[in-house]
C-alpha cells in the first residue's frame, strides 16, 4: 500500500510541477507564434501543447539523469553529457509536434510547421540560457 500512494503522490507532484512549468514556455511560445503567424493563436491550446512537452521532457530528463547517476547537484556533468544533449533533441521534436498539431490559429488553421520549429527553438534557447547560468554557479 505504501509503495501505491508514493507512485500516486509522484504522479500528482510530476503533473503538478509540468503544469506550473509550462506557463513560461507557454507565453513565450504564444508570443512568438502570434508574431510568426501575423494572426492570434488561441493560447489555452498553446498551453496545452507545452504541457505535454513539458510532461515528457521532466519525464525523459529524469530517466536520463538516473541512467548516468547525476541526481543532485551540481549538474554541469548532466547538461554536458552528450546523451543529455540527444534527449533535449528528442525533446525539441515533440515540442514541435506537438505545436503542430495542437494548436490552431483564430481563423481554425493549424499553424505552419516552422512557425512551430520557431516557437520551440526560442523556448529551448532561452530555457537553456537560464539553466546554464543556474547549473554554473
Amino acid at each position: 500500500m505504501t509503495s501505491v500512494l508514493t507512485l500516486l503522490s509522484s504522479l500528482i507532484w510530476w503533473v503538478l510541477f509540468s503544469s506550473v512549468g509550462a506557463v513560461v514556455p507557454a507565453v513565450i511560445a504564444w508570443i512568438v507564434l502570434r508574431w510568426s503567424e501575423r494572426t492570434s493563436v488561441v493560447f489555452n491550446r498553446v498551453y496545452l501543447a507545452c504541457l505535454i512537452w513539458c510532461l515528457f521532457t521532466m519525464l525523459l530528463s529524469a530517466g536520463v539523469a538516473a541512467h548516468l547517476g547525476i541526481m543532485h547537484a551540481p549538474f554541469g556533468p548532466l547538461i554536458a553529457s552528450g546523451t543529455f544533449r540527444a534527449s533535449l533533441v528528442l525533446s525539441m521534436l515533440v515540442g514541435v509536434f506537438a505545436m503542430w498539431r495542437l494548436v490552431p490559429r483564430i481563423d481554425a488553421r493549424r499553424i505552419r510547421l516552422t512557425s512551430a520549429c520557431f516557437a520551440v527553438a526560442v523556448v529551448m534557447a532561452i530555457t537553456f540560457g537560464v539553466v546554464t547560468t543556474l547549473a554554473s554557479s
